[in-house]
């Protein structure tokens, strides 16, 4: 999905706009285009000329949006057809279909615990690189910068095998936690850049009149940037959550007894490798154009919100 954003300066970095002082108001700057998970996945900020057009390549899922016919229109007829289709194969060809979705249950639950887990983890994890990269203690900024280019430019699924085998020789850790510690530390590098362009995207104005008040720099981060910043990147958020989900496939390797895993077990068994793919891809599908609505639903109550 590709967008075209016209980027604003920063709130927080240098040349960022002097804003009024005052916190009455409470809402955070709306982000130039749109605050998504794309400012995650770009390669590091650059400052660019004000007003110059540059074009954002997710590669999240596709938000359904009523105000975009063609997007909304492409959503509806895809998740309802993965649904009747769904429904339809074990009335119309009961052996092995049957099966296959009496099968999968224990792995849709074990791919959402690992989803879960490596969200609340990443999130923890992304919160404080963000806050050190844009922090102003150099060494705090650099080490942050090195984690996030290190962690961008390993693909996951060597993350996980060097986790689970190369670590492995030190200290042995069961799967699933090998699964969601190799999940964390990638998915904390993208919402390290998730939290400091939230961060970046509210008035530098908020903490000189925090600063003004007689706060510290802590304080008002604190009290008056986090929690504007976190109604901003609610919706990348979503998004990224969804991005993980997918990934989350990744951890059948390491025998974790996810949703592919299971199916893969299935179909070793009975060699209906078709059958059961169909089946595994219809319920990712399923699952993911269903967050996507959820995701889309609360960027619209949150830009109510702003609106009001």
């Amino acid at each position: 999905m590709a967008e075209v954003t016209k980027p604003g300066s920063p709130a927080g970095g240098e040349g960022s706009p002097q804003g009024e002082p005052g916190l009455a108001s409470g809402r955070p700057a709306s982000p130039p285009g749109g605050l998504r998970s794309a400012l995650a996945r770009t390669a590091s900020p650059r400052r660019e000329p004000r007003g110059a057009d540059r074009i954002v390549v997710s590669d999240g899922a596709l938000i359904p949006d009523r105000a975009e016919k063609g997007t909304f229109s492409a959503w509806r007829i895809s998740f309802v057809g993965a649904l009747v289709l769904l429904a339809l194969l074990p009335i119309v060809s009961p052996e092995p279909y049957r099966r296959i979705i009496l099968f999968l249950p224990d792995g849709i639950l074990q791919t959402f615990k690992v989803t879960v887990l490596s969200i609340v983890f990443s999130l923890i994890l992304g919160l404080f690189t963000g806050l050190g990269r844009i922090s102003r203690i150099k060494i705090v900024n650099r080490l942050a910068t090195i984690y996030v280019e290190v962690i961008r430019g390993i693909p996951l699924l060597v993350q996980l095998f060097y986790i689970y085998y190369a670590l492995g020789k030190i200290v042995q850790v069961p799967r699933l936690v090998a699964a969601v510690t190799a999940m964390t530390v990638c998915y904390g590098a993208y919402m390290g850049e998730i939290f400091r362009a939230g961060i970046q995207s509210i008035s530098k104005g908020q903490m000189e009149a925090a600063l003004a008040l007689g706060m510290t720099r802590w304080q008002a981060m604190r009290r008056i940037i986090l929690p504007q910043t976190i109604k901003v990147i609610l919706p990348p958020v979503g998004n990224e959550f969804i991005a993980l989900l997918k990934d989350s496939s990744l951890v059948s390797i390491l025998a974790v007894a996810d949703l592919l895993r299971r199916g893969r077990e299935f179909a070793s068994r009975t060699f209906y490798y078709f059958e059961t793919y169909t089946v595994v891809a219809l319920v990712y599908l399923i699952i993911t154009l269903f967050l996507s609505k959820l995701v889309s639903l609360m960027e619209e109550r949150l830009n109510r919100r702003e609106q009001d």
